[in-house]
């Protein structure tokens, strides 16, 4: 269960779990070489399996952070569709046969 101090550990499909806290609290600048070092056995969940911090950083070797925004910006980056659900899902119904959308398809 999350706790009052977990409230923000899943952002864009990421489940960051501890690790949220440890990269705000953390030191800036860092490279992702010193992140993986440091916190690389944290598991990150995602919709379709888990990946390490270590497995993720490897894809972008000596990458400098300014801030903890930047190093989970590239963790998103490095996930990519993998942090997506069902790929293609919307849960966006179309329009019922015969009604009128609310914005007009013709070009001008």
């Amino acid at each position: 269960m999350i706790g009052p101090d977990d409230e923000r550990t899943r952002e864009l499909g990421v489940e960051f779990g501890p690790l949220a806290r440890e990269l705000e609290e953390h030191q800036y600048p860092a490279t992702s070489d010193e992140l993986a070092e440091r916190y690389g056995d944290a598991v990150l969940g995602l919709p379709n399996g888990e990946q390490t911090l270590r497995e993720l950083f490897e894809l972008v070797p000596d990458e400098r952070f300014e801030s903890a925004a930047d190093a989970r910006v590239a963790i998103f980056n490095t996930v990519g569709d993998r942090a997506i659900g069902r790929k293609g899902y919307s849960d966006r119904t179309p329009p019922a046969l015969g009604e009128r959308e609310e914005w007009p398809h013709e070009s001008f």
